[in-house]
């Protein structure tokens, strides 16, 4: 038997008595679609951010959908994407009949370059969607000056970014749109979902009623003591909200949410103290200043012919040892729809495909034990060692 026969996977998701009560608890009140508990967990999640608003979705790209929806986004706009993300942040878009102009990424990074950005800004630019990729992020403070100089609305895709900071603020108290994930391998999960935040009241009273068919934002408790049967549509919305049994997941969650910070940090500074000292690989970019990683993800990538193998068969020794990983993105272009729709090609973004082609990441989540993070430093370094082609410094 393999002495890695006890696989260890790329995710599993940090769940337990406090999560089954809460349920519990709902489950027995008899409301479970959105209601109190949902509403709790708005209030909570505002305040542990630092936003005057949130309103629950059931999911990260809801968020986004929603906040394009009050931005005012028209058939024929354009708004600024980096490709190296998930396609729902392009993929909203979309949907408004809006154009998204992809960006490359920072050189030896994974963010979006802000300088390519800037350059593709035209006459029909309405927005920029910011991605802090693994948690790593933006540069806010230059994307929000170039904003403002061109009349861009910034809607920040943090869906990796719960908890990272930016300038002392935490992710979601500095722009005037933040939409946050909870799908199952995030660092706050409720299974699926999603957060919008704001500032704003009036980009909070829309959100509330467009997550709800477009209803009049009271009509959650029409069904209640003090609700009443009447409503009004006030606008061909959606039906995106989060009901009750989820969101009491994710307020047990969050008052975990520190807690899951400090043991995602303490594995990353393992990694990176045993694979600095390792010549084949990059570590992931560092926060900047003032700023603090949310590490939801720690994404290595492999310095270019230091193998035998390339990324892909690197993955597969990794799998055959018993340690799962995964690859964060594959450049939104890509990928067929948005090749054959926009006319995008292979080599149009150098720097994203450079880090799409090296690059891995690593399981990383609270519920793995020291012995398993030992055991995943050790297998890389085993399928390092077994097909290093030479020391780079020889060449």
């Amino acid at each position: 038997m393999n002495r890695y026969s006890n696989f260890i996977p790329f995710h599993r998701p940090s769940l337990g008595q406090e999560e089954l009560a809460a349920v519990r608890e709902v489950l027995e009140s008899g409301w479970i679609t959105t209601g109190p508990a949902t509403l709790k967990f708005e209030s909570e999640f505002s305040r542990y951010v630092g936003s005057q608003h949130a309103i629950a979705l059931n999911s990260g790209t809801a968020a986004l959908l929603l906040a394009a929806d009050l931005i005012g986004l028209q058939p024929g706009d354009e708004v600024l994407v980096p490709t190296f993300t998930f396609t729902a942040t392009a993929e909203i878009l979309t949907y408004f009949g809006a154009r998204p102009v992809l960006c490359d990424s920072l050189p030896g990074g994974f963010n979006i370059d802000i300088a390519d950005a800037n350059r593709r800004i035209t006459s029909k630019t309405k927005a920029i969607i910011p991605v802090h990729f693994a948690g790593e992020p933006c540069d806010l403070d230059t994307i929000h000056a170039m904003a403002s100089q061109n009349g861009l609305h910034v809607v920040e895709d943090a869906a990796h970014a719960l908890p990272a900071s930016y300038r002392g603020k935490r992710i979601g108290a500095y722009s005037a749109l933040t939409a946050f994930s909870f799908y199952a391998t995030k660092n706050v999960t409720t299974g699926e979902g999603g957060m919008l935040v704001t500032d704003r009241d009036d980009y909070a009273e829309k959100a509330r009623c467009m997550r709800m068919h477009g209803i009049s934002s009271a009509a959650w408790k029409r069904y209640a003591r003090e609700g009443s049967w009447f409503y009004e549509v006030l606008y061909a919305g959606f039906k995106v909200n989060l009901p009750d049994i989820l969101s009491a997941i994710g307020l047990a969650q969050l008052q975990k949410s520190d807690q899951f910070l400090r043991r995602r940090q303490e594995i990353a500074e393992r990694y990176a103290a045993r694979f600095s000292k390792i010549e084949e690989l990059e570590l992931p970019p560092a926060a900047g200043p003032g700023c603090e990683h949310s590490w939801h993800l720690f994404v290595l990538r492999l310095r270019s012919g230091a193998l035998q193998i390339g990324r892909n068969d690197f993955i597969e020794e990794l799998k055959k040892l018993g340690v799962g990983t995964a690859v964060h993105f594959i450049p939104v272009h890509l990928h067929p729809y948005y090749a054959q729709t926009y006319g995008y090609t292979r080599g149009d973004f150098p720097h994203a495909e450079d880090a799409f082609a090296r690059c891995f990441s690593l399981p990383l989540y609270p519920a793995l034990s020291d012995e398993q993070v030992e055991r995943v430093i050790r297998t890389v370094e085993s399928v390092l060692s077994t097909y290093r082609r030479t020391l780079i410094s020889a060449a």
